[in-house]
């Protein structure tokens, strides 16, 4: 019987490049947002909100994170008609708003990445940045 499992975990230096093309993405596109990176237990590596974001959007970032660590999907993939009764069953914990994608490195689930303060496609969009991020920083 094993009684341990390796597990790939994201560095600091795959997190700053996250956070800085999720915000050259955001400057980009105009919409200063609030960035989230978990690692696969839901702790925050780290979180930004930039200038001119939304100050209550660094909570449901945080939440995004933690959903699409969770469920390995992004947040939005969480049907319509679960969930208001998630997000009570976990007290607020998860939540079906777009913003939030898994981060998944060789098939394996080290993380997630909330994004809010603007449109769902702009979250999703600053999202997609922090993940494309790890492939030009490998």
């Amino acid at each position: 019987m094993n009684h341990t499992a390796e597990t790939l975990s994201l560095t600091h230096q795959a997190v700053l490049a996250m956070l800085t093309a999720a915000v050259a993405k955001a400057e980009d596109i105009g919409q200063p947002q609030c960035i989230v990176i978990v690692d696969a237990s839901g702790e925050t590596l780290a979180q930004l909100r930039m200038t001119g974001a939304k100050f209550l959007s660094l909570k449901s970032a945080r939440t995004k994170a933690r959903t699409a660590a969770s469920i390995g999907q992004p947040s939005g993939a969480i049907p319509e008609g679960v969930g208001l009764l998630i997000a009570a069953a976990t007290d607020g914990s998860v939540t079906r708003l777009p913003g939030g994608l898994p981060i998944v490195i060789e098939g394996n689930l080290v993380g997630g990445v909330g994004v809010g303060s603007g449109s769902p496609d702009q979250d999703l969009e600053v999202a997609a940045a922090a993940i494309s991020a790890l492939a030009t920083s490998s």
